[in-house]
Parts: structure tokens; C-alpha cells; sequence
């Protein structure tokens, strides 16, 4: 979370402070984390601190929660450090002044060590806090950035201390080195040495006479170690507990044999006394009653054995009479019963997915194991303000609703608000002189009096999210066992209930994330460029229209098609992205409405230059009368020559709008104009981008002043396509694709050449990488079984019926026949889009017409063309998306006719 959160780009320490919230939310209360740091690839140091008692020095503010430290580069080339103090709610307390300091990360172990992937380094003495701990470690996204945390080992050292096995057990966690790193006292594993400063300590200087003698010649080798020391007999073992690179851990454990084992010759010396008495005393008495008692406990065993294998068909029905063998049976019976009505609400509410339904069957379900009249699930609203009763159910009503009482404000002051704030369920008795709050609930049971058991619904985090209310009819038993016994079941029961509520919220939770997410995607495309409008918000539902009748229909290429739950989530999610990959399209060329038009139209450039030659005329007009010339001959011959260059340049901005065709004697005129020169004597490499004068440079910069053609195409034109950008043939995704030697050619005469559209070769290419691209993204994601079916459905949309499509040039038989709806939506959307800049909407006839002759040439399904006619699919989308001007009349006869 760190790596990718907007602390590894900070640059300055105010935009790192501003990080300080999410790094206090990922120390949380835990005392094992001693900090969160930050190295940068220039030196600079971040790291936020909670100061425990061990990390308060005397100039510490009293009530300072968290220290920053944060080393920088000062403008002189040294290094400065400087602390700030905050309290619990992030306010700035202190601040000391800067101060030299030679600490840089990018020497640190934890630095240098970072991987992609988290690493620990070996634990280590944190000199701050004079304790051992270890640092784990990540590089970021931005190259050069680590992230760490320092995690504290002394935790280690206190369960050490719990699970002493006897009071002279040794336990101790030691390093390859023989330092160690855990103890049951671990005041001992830091040790001060001469001088000063501070080394982890070794097994001799633990203070333990055992472990010292062991430490002259212990073999860090996992072994079982057998030895007597003092006179007594002891036995361990040396076992690897971690291995990771080369971090060896090893953990050592000894103890005296006569500790392990004089308690239970004692208790086995006691025990053989005993037995042999109560067997002399016994043994008439146990002759006489075994048969009796060995009969029932036997079947009882049976019953157990049953119980084990989850064969619960039949009731237990042994009886006894003796009464704690009876109660066995009883408590069997009971438990029997319990399991089965909690396999088969486990079994029944595993497979509903529906939230609503959901509550209901746990509702219901509920009613019927705990043997209630009522029951009513209130859920916490999503603004926390008050209990929603989501629902509710009588024993005398089998099936739907009984009637859910009024919501319930979570004030503090209605009776089930308060009980919400209980952890454990309550049981209450209704009558006609309760709070008024709790009427609706007794009458439920039909009855004047009434038993409530509320039990509250907790999530795995221990929050509230609702409250579960049985009730009974009657007031409260009297027997305090079953009450107990009743609500230690209820309480059970509801854990179930909350996790499972829990679990389904959440999931639809993340299911509605990711469906925002995704219409998030389109509806950026969409916005990115108006030349595509809300394309990719009205193709998804043309696709659901076409699927569902297509669902509907009984003609035999659809007989066999129907789409079940997950289905229809894989082609909802497809056809939302079917055009994601148009976020790696640059603009300049989807919105690309005139040939020359890149960033800017380069008509201007070309306008200009009619421009100097027309001045150019003017000016030889006057020389020549200056010289003595005849004006009236002279002003003839410049308005022929300036008429002619009108005429020549509103050809060249003519076929700069670009059409469907462009005749070759317009391109043999282009050519003609173009060859026209003109002077230039302004350097042209002066002022422009580090790209573009690389590309001059290919070619020795001309003398000035410079005679050029009026349109030309430079080497500088054509911009090289990088080696990562060529799709090699043999490409996992099987991509079939012509791709132009240069990824982009913007030479003029080259672009206004252009026979049809505005487009280029290399920028039709382009745009159709995103095809290339939606695949790729696609790909990528992480899907859920049912849903990996989406890259094939999105990406095909471009593909032709006769595998002469984009990108894999798949066949018919090749594309899912949801891929292949998912086509016509994306050609039927596009034709009669009406918030496209460049192009007038087609009819409803015009646009029909255009599919039945991509039908008659191969391009799309033809059973689904004319399930698409017959079904009436397009008049329901068009009613609902076309403008009035567009709906005229259709002729289906005709468009279905081959």
C-alpha cells in the first residue's frame, strides 16, 4: 500500500507530512512496529515513529504520540536532519532546527536489499529503541524509492516466557551467528560494551549455566541433544525454524528429564495404588451393573461413531437408568439435532447470492432452529442512523414478508438501539406495559405476552451491523439453564448469521465497486474524445438486447443458447470494455478531422506559404514598374498570378477535408501545386523540440537563404516505430497484423494524398491498436473463473466472419457468438450515433442497409443480422437512443434479402 501510495513521488517534506494519516493507520496500535521509513535515490530520509516509553528522550514534548525524522540535502551539499513532534490527532507540536548529520539510506542494509517483492532483512539491535527487530523492505514503482517497516522481535520473547514446559526449561532463538534474538527474559539480550554502545547478546551471557556450557561447542545443525549437566540428566533439541536466503533461524530448547517426567511418575505411582483398591472393592459391584450400564453405552458409542460421519438421519432414543448415561444420551440427541439444522442452514444459504434473499433464509432459517414464533433481522443503515428491519417472519407463515416492523432510530434511547451496544444477547420480557418501541415486536407473536432474546450481529472486526430479535409467546421461563442454554445458541448462531450477512455485503460491495469501476473506464473514454460520444455506454446495451433475445429465441442457431447468471456478468463486463484500450490512443489522432491535422492543422503552415508567395508577386509587380514597366500590362499578368494561387490553394484545403475518394487527376494537380517553390531564409532548426531536431539532423542543414517546394514531405516527416512496439509474429496473444515501418509519416504531400478519410496508413494503425491494446489490458486481470472468457468477447468486435478482421483475423467458427453480437452493437452503435463532430447520424434505413451489405460481404454474423432485424432489437434501441429525424421507415423485407 505504501509503494503505491503518493509518498514514493513526494519530493519535499511538506508533501511527505501529507502522507502521515495513511502511515499513522498502518501502525495502528500494534507495538510490534517500531517505524515506517522512506529512502529516496538522492538521500533523502523519511520516517515516522510511535514514541513508547523506550523512544522518549528528556527533550521529548509530554505529550507527543509520534516523531518524524527527515534527513534532506541542504543547498550548500551537506546532509540535514530534522525531527518534528505530533500528538495523537497528527498536530505539530515541536519542531527541532536542522542539524548536520551523516545518515544516509542508501547505505543501510534494508535499502540496498530491496527487491520487488517484500523482503526481511536478518533481525538486528534498533539502537533507537535499544531493542532487536527486523526491517522489512520494498522498492517502488518510482525507481530508486524504498519503502520499509522496522518490526520489533521482542514479542517473541514474552511467548517464550508463557510456555515455559518446566521451571528449569531453557528456550532461546538464536541466529547463524549465535546471537540471540529471543528469551523468556529478555532484559538479557541486549548488552552494553565497553566504551559504550550496544551488541545483541550470546548464549553465555544469558545468565543460564546450562546454556552457557552448551554455547563452548553448540552445532547449529537441527539435532536432538541428550547431556548431563549438574549432576542431572538433560534432554532438547537444535531446530531451523526460518530459512530465507541467507537468514538461518534456529531455535534451541532444553530441560531437565527428571522435571519432564517426575510429576507423572508421581501421578502414575498414585494412580496404580488407587486403581488397585477401588479394583478390590469394585469388582462384585462392577460385575453385576456392567451389562446393564455397558448396553446403553455401547449404542450410545455407536451413535457417536454415527455423529462422526455426519450420518444424522436417525434420532437418538437410547434411555438409561442411570441418570448421567440418560443425560449422555439427551445431550447427544440435542446435539444431533443442532448440527443437523446447522448443516442444513449452512447448505441452504452457501448457494444464495442475492442480499435480500439472503436475510430472508436467514431469517427464516433462524425461526425454525431456534423453535420461535417470531423473528425480525435489523440491519445498521449504510448512514449508520438507524436499524433498518430488512426481515422478518411468523411461524404460522411459510412462505414471504410477515409484516416488517418500523425501522428503528439508533439514538441511544430506543430500547434496541441500546441493546445494539451489547455484546452479548439479551433476554427481556414483553407486555402490554413495555416501552412502546417494543409493541410492534410482541404483537408478532399474537400473543399479550411475549419473551424477546435480542442478539446483536457483530462482524469479524467486532462492529455492530444489525440485531437479531426471536421472539416467543409467553413470558420468560423460569428455568435459568434453559434461558442459558437458549441463548449461548442464539449467540452461536448469530456469529454464523453476521459472517454471513458480512461476507455477502461485502461481496456485493466489491461487485458494485468493480461495476462502477468499469463504467468509470467508459465513461473516461467516452469523455476522452467527442468524437466517440457515449459509444461505450450504449454498446452494452444494444449487446443485452441483442443476447436476450437471442436467449429468446427458438430458431435453430439459437435453440441451444442461453446465458445463466455468470454468463451474463462475463458479456456486462465485456461489452462495458470492449473499448478500454482506447486510453493508449493519442487524440490528436482518434479527433484527427483534417489530413494535415496533428496537434494543430498544418494548413496554416501551408496558407502561409501562399501567403509569401503571394506577396512575392506584389512585389515583383512594383519592381517592375519601378523599372519602367507598362502597369496596365504588368497589374493583368500579377491578378492572373494571384488568382491562381487562390484557386491552387482552395484545391489543396479542399483535399485537406479529406472524402471518400479521392480521383487520381486530383492527385497528379496536388502534385503539381506542390512542386511550386518558395524561398525560405529563417533557419528552421531554431526553436523547436529536442525530437524534431534529431530528425533534421538526419539530413545537413541547407544553406540560407533556402529554395523549397510550396508542399513537401522531409525525412524529418517520418518518426521511426521503436523495437518494443513491433508485434513480433510468433506473440502469445496470436495477433495477425500488418504493421507500417514507421509510426507515423506526417509529410504533407504524403497525408493530403490520402484517397479516403483523413487518416494515413500509420494512423489507421494506430487506431486500431486499440483493439490490440483492450486485448493486452484484458489479459491482464486477474478473473474469477466465469469471467475469463471477457478479453475473448471484448476483443473480438473488430474480427470479420471471413478472418479478414482485427486483430487475429479469426473466422466465424473461430469467435463466440457473443463476441459476434457484441460486433453488430459496436457497427449498429457507431453508424447511427448522432454526438459525433465529424459525421452526420445515419437513418434507421441508411444504417440497416449498411449492416445487410456487411452481411452479404462476410463481415458480420448473417443469423444474427437477421435475429437482429426479426426480433425488433433495432427499433428498441433506436426508440430509445436515435433522434425523431433519424427513425424513418424500414424496409426489413429488404434488408433481409441476400
Amino acid at each position: 500500500m505504501l509503494a503505491l501510495s503518493p509518498l514514493a513521488g513526494a519530493a519535499t517534506l511538506e508533501q511527505r507530512l501529507k502522507s502521515l494519516p495513511m502511515l499513522r493507520a498502518a501502525l495502528g496500535d500494534s507495538g510490534d512496529l517500531s517505524g515506517i521509513q522512506v529512502g529516496y535515490p538522492n538521500g533523502d530520509y523519511f520516517i515516522l515513529r510511535p514514541l513508547t516509553a523506550a523512544a522518549r528522550a528528556d527533550n521529548t514534548p509530554a505529550n507527543a504520540v509520534y516523531a518524524v525524522d527527515s534527513v534532506v540535502t541542504a543547498a550548500d551539499g551537506g546532509r540535514q536532519i530534522q525531527r518534528l513532534f505530533y500528538d495523537r490527532s497528527l498536530s505539530l507540536l515541536e519542531t527541532t532546527p536542522p542539524a548536520a548529520t551523516d545518515y544516509d539510506p542508501r547505505r543501510r542494509p534494508w535499502y540496498r536489499q530491496a527487491a520487488e517483492q517484500p523482503r526481511a532483512i536478518a533481525p538486528y539491535l534498533f539502537r533507537f529503541l535499544d531493542k532487536v527487530g527486523t526491517t522489512v523492505t520494498l522498492q517502488t514503482a518510482v525507481p530508486g524509492v524504498v519503502v520499509a517497516s522496522d518490526i520489533l522481535l521482542e514479542q517473541l520473547s514474552h511467548t517464550i516466557a508463557r510456555h515455559r514446559m518446566t521451571p528449569h526449561s531453557e528456550v532461546a532463538l538464536i541466529d547463524a551467528g549465535g546471537r540471540v534474538l529471543a528469551y523468556n527474559d529478555s532484559s538479557r539480550l541486549v548488552t552494553r560494551k565497553e566504551g559504550g554502545g550496544f551488541t545483541l547478546a550470546r548464549l553465555s551471557m544469558l545468565g543460564s549455566p546450562v546454556l552457557e556450557s552448551l554455547s563452548k561447542n553448540l552445532d547449529l545443525q537441527p539435532h536432538e541433544l541428550d547431556f548431563r549437566f549438574a549432576g542431572r540428566h538433560w534432554t532438547g533439541r537444535i531446530d531451523t525454524i526460518a530459512h530465507a536466503g541467507n537468514l538461518d533461524l534456529y531455535v534451541l530448547m532444553v530441560s531437565p528429564v527428571g522435571e519432564l517426567l517426575g510429576e507423572a511418575v508421581a501421578i502414575g505411582r498414585s494412580a496404580l495404588l488407587t486403581t488397585a483398591l477401588i479394583l478390590l472393592v469394585t469388582i462384585p459391584v462392577v460385575w453385576l451393573l456392567a451389562g446393564r450400564v455397558a448396553g446403553p453405552l455401547r449404542k450410545l458409542a455407536g451413535e457417536a461413531e454415527r455423529i462422526r460421519r455426519f450420518d444424522l438421519d436417525s434420532p437418538v432414543t437410547e434411555r438409561s437408568f442411570i441418570r448421567e448415561v440418560d443425560d449422555l444420551a439427551r445431550a447427544m440427541r440435542m446435539m444431533k439435532t443442532t448440527i443437523e439444522q446447522f448443516l442444513a442452514m449452512i447448505d441452504t444459504l452457501a448457494g444464495e447470492r442475492e442480499l435480500d434473499a439472503l436475510l430472508e433464509r436467514v431469517t427464516r432459517d433462524t425461526l425454525r432452529v431456534s423453535q420461535a414464533d417470531a423473528a425480525v433481522t435489523y440491519l445498521v443503515s449504510d448512514d449508520e442512523r438507524q436499524l433498518q428491519a430488512s426481515a422478518s417472519h411468523r411461524h404460522e407463515v411459510r412462505h414471504g414478508d410477515a409484516g416488517k416492523p418500523a425501522d428503528v432510530p439508533l439514538d441511544g434511547v430506543h430500547p434496541l438501539s441500546r441493546i445494539l451496544e451489547k455484546t452479548e444477547p439479551v433476554l427481556m420480557s414483553l407486555d402490554s406495559a413495555s416501552d412502546a418501541g417494543l409493541q410492534a415486536l410482541r404483537e408478532m407473536t399474537g400473543d399479550a405476552e411475549a419473551t424477546l432474546v435480542a442478539v446483536p450481529l457483530r462482524n469479524r472486526r467486532g462492529e455492530a451491523i444489525g440485531l437479531l430479535c426471536l421472539l416467543y409467546r409467553g413470558l420468560r421461563n423460569s428455568d435459568a439453564d434453559e434461558d442459558s442454554a437458549r441463548i449461548a445458541f442464539l449467540h452461536a448462531l448469530s456469529g454464523f448469521a453476521a459472517v454471513t450477512l458480512e461476507s455477502r455485503h461485502l461481496l456485493n460491495m466489491q461487485k458494485a465497486l468493480l461495476e462502477a469501476f468499469i463504467k468509470l473506464i467508459a465513461g473516461a473514454i467516452d469523455a476522452k474524445s467527442p468524437y466517440t460520444g457515449g459509444h461505450c455506454q450504449r454498446v452494452p446495451e444494444l449487446t443485452r438486447l441483442l443476447a436476450q433475445a437471442a436467449c429468446d429465441s427458438d430458431a435453430p442457431a439459437f435453440r441451444e443458447f442461453r446465458l445463466d447468471r455468470e454468463q451474463w456478468e462475463a458479456l456486462h463486463i465485456a461489452s462495458w470494455l470492449h473499448d478500454c484500450g482506447k486510453v493508449t490512443t493519442p487524440e490528436y489522432v482518434v479527433d484527427k478531422a483534417t489530413k494535415l491535422e496533428t496537434l494543430h492543422d498544418r494548413i496554416h503552415e501551408i496558407r502561409m506559404r501562399f501567403e509569401v508567395l503571394k506577396r512575392d508577386a506584389w512585389i515583383r509587380y512594383w519592381e517592375q514598374v519601378a523599372g519602367g514597366g507598362e502597369p496596365a500590362a504588368l497589374k493583368t499578368t500579377l491578378d492572373a498570378e494571384l488568382a491562381q494561387l487562390d484557386d491552387d490553394f482552395a484545391f489543396v484545403a479542399e483535399c485537406n477535408l479529406g472524402g471518400e475518394f479521392m480521383q487520381s487527376e486530383r492527385i497528379d494537380r496536388l502534385r503539381r501545386i506542390a512542386a511550386v517553390t518558395w524561398l525560405r531564409t529563417l533557419d528552421d532548426r531554431l526553436g523547436i523540440s529536442a525530437d524534431e531536431l534529431t530528425r533534421k539532423q538526419r539530413t545537413p542543414a541547407a544553406s540560407l537563404p533556402v529554395v523549397e517546394p510550396l508542399i513537401a514531405d522531409k525525412p524529418e516527416h517520418l518518426i521511426e516505430r521503436a523495437d518494443n512496439e513491433r508485434m513480433p509474429a510468433d506473440n502469445p496473444w496470436g495477433f495477425r497484423l500488418d504493421v507500417p515501418h514507421y509510426k507515423y509519416n506526417r509529410g504533407e504531400l504524403y497525408n493530403l494524398e490520402v484517397k479516403r478519410g483523413t487518416l494515413s496508413a500509420e494512423e489507421r494503425y494506430k487506431i486500431n491498436d486499440h483493439m490490440v491494446q483492450t486485448i493486452v489490458m484484458l489479459e491482464k486481470l486477474p478473473y474469477p473463473r466465469h469471467l475469463r472468457e471477457v478479453p475473448e468477447i471484448a476483443g473480438c468486435h473488430h474480427e470479420t466472419m471471413d478472418g479478414t478482421g482485427y486483430p487475429k483475423r479469426l473466422t466465424r467458427e473461430q469467435m463466440s457468438l457473443t463476441g459476434r453480437m457484441l460486433a453488430i452493437a459496436d457497427i449498429f452503435e457507431a453508424l447511427t450515433a448522432a454526438d459525433r463532430p465529424y459525421k452526420k447520424a445515419k437513418t434507421l434505413s441508411e444504417s440497416l442497409r449498411i449492416l445487410s451489405f456487411m452481411r452479404n460481404d462476410r463481415h458480420i454474423d448473417p443469423d444474427l443480422f437477421e435475429l437482429f432485424l426479426t426480433s425488433g432489437v433495432w427499433r428498441d434501441y433506436a426508440e430509445r437512443y436515435l433522434q425523431p429525424e433519424q427513425l424513418d421507415e424500414v424496409d426489413i423485407d429488404a434488408c433481409l434479402s441476400r
